[in-house]
C-alpha cells in the first residue's frame, strides 16, 4: 500500500451516479461533442474562425480592387495575417498595410490582426461564373427531335437521346 489514503467523501464525489452522462456504457453515442473537443484546439491554433470569416467576406471587407489582388492565406496566433498577393501590387499593399489592418480589425470587432505579411505569388482560382441557361426550344424544333428518335425501340435510350438533342439544339440557338 502507498500509505496515503483518500477521504471517503472524495471517493464518493468522483464516482458518477447511475444513469448520468459520465457513466460509460456500450452503444452508439453522438460524435459532435467529442469532435468539438478535439478540433477546437486545432482550429484555434490555425486562426480559428477569424480566417474563415475573412475569406467568406473578403471582397466586402477590403474592396473589390484589393480583393482581386490578394487572398488571406493563414492567420497566426500572434496576430500575423499572411496575405497571398499579386506581385504587381505588393509594394502598394505594403504601404497601405496600416489602413488594411485597421479595416480588418474594424470588421472583426477587435484588434485581432497586428501585422500583415505579404506572400507574393499567384492567387487561388476564382470559381467560374454560372453559365447562362439556354433559351427554350420552339415547338417545331422539339417535335423534329422527337420524330428523329421515335424509331428507337428502347424507351429509356429514346428519352435520353431526346434530352441530349434538345440540349444541343438549345445551345446552338443564337442568343439575343
Amino acid at each position: 500500500m502507498s500509505g496515503k489514503r483518500s477521504k471517503p467523501d472524495e471517493d464518493a464525489a468522483t464516482v458518477p451516479a447511475a444513469g448520468t452522462e459520465d457513466e460509460r456504457r456500450p452503444g452508439l453515442r453522438a460524435v459532435g461533442p467529442a469532435a468539438s473537443r478535439l478540433a477546437g484546439p486545432i482550429v484555434a491554433r490555425h486562426g480559428g474562425g477569424i480566417l474563415a470569416r475573412l475569406k467568406s467576406e473578403w471582397p466586402a471587407i477590403v474592396g473589390a480592387e484589393t480583393a482581386a489582388a490578394t487572398w488571406p492565406q493563414t492567420m497566426g496566433r500572434d496576430g500575423v495575417l499572411k496575405l497571398r498577393a499579386n506581385p504587381a501590387v505588393a509594394l502598394e499593399l505594403q504601404h497601405r498595410a496600416p489602413l488594411l489592418i485597421e479595416r480588418l480589425n474594424l470588421y472583426l470587432g477587435r484588434a485581432a490582426i497586428s501585422r500583415i505579411a505579404l506572400v507574393q505569388g499567384p492567387l487561388p482560382l476564382a470559381p467560374a461564373p454560372p453559365q447562362a441557361t439556354p433559351p427554350p426550344l420552339g415547338e417545331s424544333e422539339a417535335a423534329a427531335i422527337e420524330s428523329r428518335v421515335a424509331e428507337i425501340p428502347d424507351p429509356e435510350l429514346r428519352a435520353a437521346l431526346a434530352r441530349l438533342g434538345k440540349s444541343v439544339a438549345s445551345r446552338a440557338l443564337p442568343r439575343s
